[in-house]
């Protein structure tokens, strides 16, 4: 069974439907004490990374994601999904975040970039795998959905690939059973979903 978490904050729908097209069990989940009973879990998420962390805080999922990702069983964020599993963000001020992986988002920074690269990142782009890690099992350098103004800066240790967009930045890891993507493989077609597929074999 996968728990899609619900905080108000998620492109849901699609991250069903995806989950749908792979055949996979997958529901809803507002009530923190029910997070304990999934196989696996996926943290998607749209907006603005303070208001998602204060609907984890009020609702109680905060500390039923962490005691998750102490059971070993897998779990993963998808675009703000990913960006709130980091220690804290600057997006319109300081927010702690889940700090489930040592890191920081922070904003893509104009300044090395060309002066008509546009914020946000917003399209398609390639993902560099690094390692040819388990969830690109069968993919090279997959063509993926993306639409973020803030990015992970993170450990190498952590990191399982990368994406070029004025400067090269941090686009996808992995710390033990979490993993984070900044692109939207619910949104990717075939390279996304066979992520997902990889997602739900670990």
């Amino acid at each position: 069974m996968v728990g899609i978490i619900d905080y108000n904050m998620g492109n849901l729908a699609s991250v069903y439907n995806a989950c749908h097209l792979l055949d996979a069990k997958a529901s809803f989940v507002k009530d923190p004490n029910e997070l304990k009973n999934y196989d696996r879990i996926i943290l998607p998420g749209v907006g603005a990374f303070g208001d998602a962390m204060e609907n984890l805080n009020t609702t109680g999922m905060k500390e039923a994601i962490w005691e998750f990702s102490k059971s070993g069983k897998p779990m993963i964020g998808i675009c703000l999904g990913m960006q709130l599993l980091f220690e804290g963000s600057v997006e319109f001020g300081e927010h702690k975040g889940l700090e489930l992986i040592e890191g920081q988002i922070i904003k893509f920074d104009k300044s090395k970039m060309h002066e008509d690269t546009k914020i946000p990142h917003m399209g398609w782009n390639t993902i560099e795998v690094k390692d040819d890690h388990t969830l690109f099992k069968g993919l090279k350098d997959p063509y993926l959905y993306f639409v973020h103004s803030y990015h992970a800066v993170t450990d190498d240790k952590n990191v399982i690939g990368t994406t070029e967009y004025g400067y090269k930045f941090v686009s996808a890891v992995n710390k033990d059973n979490i993993y984070g993507f900044q692109p939207h493989p619910e949104k990717s077609h075939d390279n996304g979903l066979k992520i997902l597929k990889n997602f739900m074999n670990l």
